[in-house]
C-alpha cells in the first residue's frame, strides 16, 4: 500500500510510493544509454581540447576549463552510477568502465571501495553512522564562511590538500614511516601513463601548457568548488533527517545549471535516494511519477542552485 501524499508516516523505503511495477520501470538498466553517457562526457572534454588547441584565446581557454572541470565531475557521477551497478548490466564491464574511463584518467582506481564506502551512506543517511554527514553537517553557516570555502576551491588550495593527500597515501609504506616507491607506482601508475598520453597528445599540437590549464588546474579547482555545491544541494539543511523524502534533495535546474554544476541528472538526488536501483537517465522519469502522485508538497525541492546557496547560509533551517 502507498503513501497517502498527506499522510505524515516518513517514508523508508520505495515501495512505500511506487508499485511494483514502477519499481521495476524506472530500474531497467540500457548498455547503450550508459556507454552514450561515458561517449558524451569524453566527447565533450576532447571537443574542448580541440577548439582550445585551434585557437588558444584566453577567452576559449578560460570556457573551456569551466567544461573541463563540469565534465571531470561528469566522470565522477558516471562513476558513482557505476557504483551502483547501473551504468552497464554486466558487473565485470561496468566495473572495468569505471575503473579505466571514467576514475584512472583522474587519481581514482577501483570503484569497488567507494563503492563498500558509499552504501553506508545509504543505509543510515543522515544518520550518525553517516559516513558523508560531515558535508552536511556544518550547514548552515555564515556568507563570510562560504566565500572562504569558495575562494580556498577556487584558488586550488581545496584541490591541492585532497590530491595531495591522495598521493601521500598511495606512496606510504604500511608502517607509514617510509616511502614505499613499488606500492606507489601500482596503484597510480596507470593513472600518469593515462595523464602522459594526454600531455603528449597537447606537446603535439605545440601547445603542451593547454595540459595544465585544461585538465590540471580544472581538477584542482572548479570540480571541487562544483561538487562543494553539489554536495551542499544533496543533503545540507533539508527538513526531516528521518523521511527518504525529506533528508535528500533534488534540485531544479536551468540548461546552463545542467551544463555547468549538474551534468547526467545529479541534481535529482531525492529520487536517487528512495530508489537507488534506478539508472541516471530514468531518475527523471521516477520524479515525474513522484510529482504525479501528489507527493510535491512532501518533498525536499528547490529551484536553482542560488537558492541552495541562500538556504545553506541562512541563520536557520526552514520549516517543516
Amino acid at each position: 500500500m502507498t503513501i497517502d501524499p498527506l499522510s505524515q508516516q516518513a517514508v523508508q523505503k520505495p515501495g512505500d510510493i511506487f508499485s511494483q511495477a514502477e519499481i521495476r520501470q524506472f530500474s531497467r538498466r540500457s548498455n547503450i544509454k550508459g556507454a552514450l553517457l561515458v561517449a558524451h562526457c569524453w566527447a565533450m572534454i576532447l571537443l574542448v581540447w580541440v577548439i582550445c588547441s585551434f585557437w588558444p584565446h584566453p577567452l576559449t581557454i578560460i570556457v573551456g576549463m569551466l567544461l573541463v572541470g563540469s565534465r571531470q565531475l561528469g566522470l565522477v557521477i558516471l562513476s558513482h552510477d557505476a557504483a551502483h551497478h547501473l551504468l552497464l548490466t554486466s558487473r565485470r564491464a561496468n566495473d572495468w568502465v569505471a575503473e579505466w574511463l571514467l576514475n584512472r584518467p583522474l587519481l581514482d582506481a577501483s570503484v569497488v571501495p567507494y563503492r563498500q564506502y558509499h552504501f553506508v551512506h545509504h543505509r543510515f543517511t543522515q544518520q550518525s553512522a553517516d559516513p558523508d554527514l560531515s558535508l552536511s553537517a556544518p550547514f548552515p553557516t555564515t556568507r563570510s564562511s562560504m566565500k572562504r570555502k569558495f575562494f580556498r576551491d577556487l584558488t586550488g588550495q581545496t584541490g591541492w590538500r585532497q590530491h595531495s593527500a591522495t598521493i601521500r597515501e598511495a606512496f606510504t609504506a604500511a608502517d607509514g614511516d617510509v616511502i614505499d616507491w613499488s606500492a606507489g607506482l601500482r596503484r597510480l601508475g596507470p593513472n600518469l601513463l593515462i595523464n602522459s598520453v594526454f600531455l603528449a597528445s597537447f606537446w603535439l599540437t605545440g601547445h603542451a601548457y593547454l595540459y595544465l590549464l585544461l585538465w590540471v588546474v580544472p581538477y584542482l579547482t572548479w570540480e571541487l568548488l562544483v561538487a562543494r555545491i553539489r554536495n551542499i544541494g544533496e543533503h545540507g539543511v533539508v527538513n526531516d533527517n528521518d523521511d527518504r523524502l525529506r533528508n535528500a534533495r533534488t534540485t531544479l535546474v536551468n540548461p546552463l545549471e545542467r551544463l555547468l554544476l549538474a551534468p547526467y541528472y545529479v541534481n535529482y538526488h531525492l529520487e536517487h535516494h528512495l530508489l537507488m536501483s534506478c539508472p541516471c537517465y530514468n531518475l527523471p522519469k521516477a520524479h515525474q511519477c513522484l510529482i504525479e502522485k501528489g507527493m510535491g508538497p512532501r518533498m525536499e525541492l528547490q529551484q536553482g542552485y542560488l537558492a541552495i546557496l541562500r538556504l545553506a547560509t541562512s541563520s536557520r533551517k526552514p520549516a517543516s
